[in-house]
């Protein structure tokens, strides 16, 4: 089978050595180029066209993020960032970057090389299998709905949004097209713990909607949105008339905690039928099984299309076992939630 090509560019000398060989070591990379900055990974580019680069956000002469805008639409590339706890990192995914891993510190060179084999090595083989042509694409599209407000019909239900691998720039995209009428919302993005707060953060900047990480004890309510801690697994309850969230410590359910998986059981049955759950892109099975319990106890369920996902796979799992109501690219993936909820 075909290695997958990769460049590593990394400015730090002993990193990018041990980045190198631990990439190496498995079976379907190889490591054909190495760059200290973004001038030398163009040439890098040029002459050997790797299929993944992996990209420090801090580097000399020109930041990852600025050399990724000036890269993308002249050649577009999958890319994974390497970075600290750094908010820079969404900026890179809105720039074009399909995923990142955390940049470890302190770590013997033992567990860097678990970390790479892990992590990286993962995030590098699914990042080897997007769709280039979906990696920047204009993700913002008209809202025309007509504002309900905080008496709305809309009170009373639930909306549920799980993601992976490029998600987090599909859930801006669904949240940038709703109003402060949406229902209360519950979202689960795997990520790594400190960014799902810096994720929170910068949706509650550029979204209508009012957007936290949530914590035990949150209220669910119209034109809110919580988001899954990173290192921890959120499910809603049902206390008298409201919806609450509980975080909580737990083992990884379908490979992941938080787990979309998770969220979705528990919306299922705790709401049933006055909720509407959302699976977007992503790779592996995580929220198929859940998307499945909430159509079977009557909400209404909306998987992202393939021609619009950067990683048609949790989408894909989940049509397959039949629990997709309504498959709908990501533009419109607003709109048809307003249709749902006016629905009876």
């Amino acid at each position: 089978m075909r290695k997958i090509k990769v460049l590593v560019v990394e400015d730090s000398y002993m990193f990018r050595g041990v980045l190198v060989n631990g990439l190496n070591s498995d079976s379907g990379i190889e490591v054909v180029a190495t760059a200290n900055d973004p001038f030398e990974a163009r040439d890098m580019i040029i002459k050997y066209d790797p299929d993944v680069m992996t990209l420090d956000v801090e580097m000399p002469k020109m930041d990852g993020i600025e050399f990724l805008r000036k890269l993308m639409p002249q050649h577009p590339m999958p890319v994974v960032m390497v970075s600290s706890l750094n908010s820079k990192v969404f900026d890179a995914l809105d720039a074009g970057a399909v995923d990142f891993v955390n940049k470890p510190s302190g770590l013997t060179r033992e567990q860097l090389g678990d970390f790479i084999k892990n992590e990286l090595v993962t995030k590098i083989k699914i990042a080897s299998t997007v769709k280039i042509s979906n990696l920047k694409k204009s993700k913002y599209g008209d809202n025309k709905h007509e504002q309900q407000g905080e008496g709305s019909i809309y009170n009373k239900k639930v909306l549920a949004i799980g993601a992976s691998t490029g998600g987090t720039e599909a859930i801006c995209s669904v949240l940038m097209g709703l109003n402060r009428d949406v229902p209360g919302m519950v979202i689960t993005q795997h990520m790594p713990p400190g960014f799902t707060k810096m994720f929170a953060d910068r949706l509650n900047n550029q979204t209508r909607l009012n957007v936290k990480e949530a914590a035990t004890g949150d209220i669910i309510k119209t034109g809110h949105v919580l988001i899954a801690p990173g290192d921890k697994q959120m499910k809603i309850v049902k206390v008298g008339d409201i919806y609450k969230v509980e975080c909580f410590n737990g083992p990884r359910v379908s490979g992941h905690c938080p787990s979309v998986d998770v969220l979705f059981d528990s919306v299922a049955t705790a709401c049933g039928k006055d909720s509407i759950g959302v699976l977007l892109t992503g790779m592996g099975a995580d929220g198929a099984k859940g998307l499945l319990k909430m159509k079977q106890a009557g909400a209404y369920t909306i998987g992202q299309d393939e021609m619009s996902c950067i990683v048609y796979g949790m989408p894909k799992v989940a049509y397959e076992l039949g629990a997709v109501g309504f498959q709908v690219s990501l533009d419109k993936i607003p709109e048809k939630i307003y249709t749902l909820l006016t629905r009876k």
